[in-house]
């Protein structure tokens, strides 16, 4: 890897670590207002209506709902501008690199679907969780990885930054596919006239980002109306937004549009989310809830299932000669890498509001049980692995 993909490596893990800070910190503030005396008004600010109306055309939701709609959507959009930068300039633009992450990402998601179905198929309503733990929390992770220092490879940064953005495509599809509940014809159409006209502007060439957004924003009201997930309208737009101009050869409007939104990323938008759907009260808890089918299937489903998927896929993949090891990364360090991979916070709190929400807060009560155990474990085990074998510091310096 060359010095400048360091550079720019390391700017990110650092984001990503003081964004994985502000997000622990909005997660204890909300278990702490959760069972505070002023829990109902906390439950009530996300419970709040709000109103956006122009004409005949309205969007009534409550605040939570906004904050998971349309704050989400730009999380996404931040993932698809991730995802086309690293496909075309990127470590992931020699295909040869695609295999090992991929391989992860897949195992890593079909594994704890799976224990989650296991433990579960006697509840129909349970059963709408599969999905929850099949997710990477990458400020959570990479912050892990942070606190390890100079002793990471840079291989194992790039593996588990592709591997999470693998993770959060597999996400979106799963969202589009499985929790779409109706779908708006009329609305589908508006969305198929935006996309036209992003990529009638891609072609063109226009390089101001907000002509992008703007179209981006109508197509998201759109989606919405249409009942596919309004969050996927990031990704599509992110798609859109071209990486270099012909006549600007030095700038990028999806670079400069990342850059921008990065750290409103990190900074507001997820501690946000975190604000709004980690409450839960501890003191409540019994015994019985800790064993749910729900907690358990959550909790181990991203302890041990994204462990043993991401390291037996991976490990096929090496042995069926599709690809190897990174340099400077042996089995026992993929497998601590892998282990951090079942720190599932953010995007798991996010499937788990679809599939719950509207049901009871029974069910999401169990489900944030599961994430938050089985995430904590997760890190756990992944540091003290990665602190075990990683080798000593020099062994990593770049010459």
């Amino acid at each position: 890897m060359r010095i400048a993909d360091n550079a720019v490596l390391s700017g990110l893990v650092r984001i990503e670590f003081a964004g994985g800070v502000a997000l622990m910190l909005s997660t204890i503030i909300a278990i702490m207002l959760a069972k505070s005396p002023i829990s109902g008004f906390y439950s009530a600010i996300f419970d709040t209506p709000v109103e956006v109306r122009i004409g005949a055309f309205h969007i009534a939701k409550p605040l939570l709902l906004w904050i998971n709609d349309g704050l989400m959507a730009i999380f996404f959009l931040v993932v698809g501008l991730e995802l086309k930068r690293e496909l075309f300039e990127g470590e992931l633009s020699d295909r040869h690199n695609l295999w090992l992450p991929g391989a992860g990402a897949f195992g890593g998601m079909l594994v704890p679907a799976l224990i989650f179905f296991a433990l579960n198929q006697q509840d129909d309503v349970a059963l709408k969780g599969w999905a929850i733990p099949a997710a990477t929390d990458i400020a959570f992770a990479l912050g892990v990885l942070y606190l390890l220092g100079s002793r990471v490879p840079s291989a194992i940064k790039v593996f588990l930054t592709s591997l999470a953005i693998f993770d959060d495509i597999g996400a979106i599809i799963i969202i589009a596919v499985f929790y779409t509940d109706h779908f708006s014809v009329g609305a589908g159409l508006v969305v198929l006239g935006c996309l036209g006209g992003l990529m009638l502007l891609n072609r063109l060439e226009v390089k101001s980002n907000s002509l992008y957004v703007l179209v981006g924003v109508v197509m998201w009201a759109a989606m919405l109306k249409s009942g596919v997930h309004a969050t996927l309208s990031g990704v599509l737009l992110a798609m859109f937004i071209p990486i270099k101009i012909r006549s600007k050869p030095r700038f990028s409007p999806l670079k400069t549009l990342e850059h921008d939104l990065h750290p409103v990323v990190a900074f507001v938008i997820l501690p946000v989310f975190a604000l709004a759907n980690a409450g839960i009260d501890f003191s409540g808890i019994s015994v019985a809830d800790l064993f749910h089918r729900v907690t358990i299937g959550v909790g181990l489903g991203l302890f041990i299932g994204k462990l043993l998927g991401v390291v037996f896929f991976c490990w096929l993949c090496v042995a069926l000669k599709f690809t190897q090891l990174p340099r400077r990364v042996n089995w026992p360090i993929l497998v601590g890498t892998a282990a951090l991979c079942g720190i599932g916070f953010t995007m798991s709190l996010f499937i788990g509001s679809l599939a719950y929400g509207e049901f009871s807060d029974e069910y999401l009560h169990y489900e944030r049980l599961g994430i938050l155990s089985g995430s904590l474990c997760s890190g756990l085990l992944g540091f003290y692995l990665l602190h075990r074998f990683l080798p000593p510091p020099r062994a990593n310096m770049v010459k």
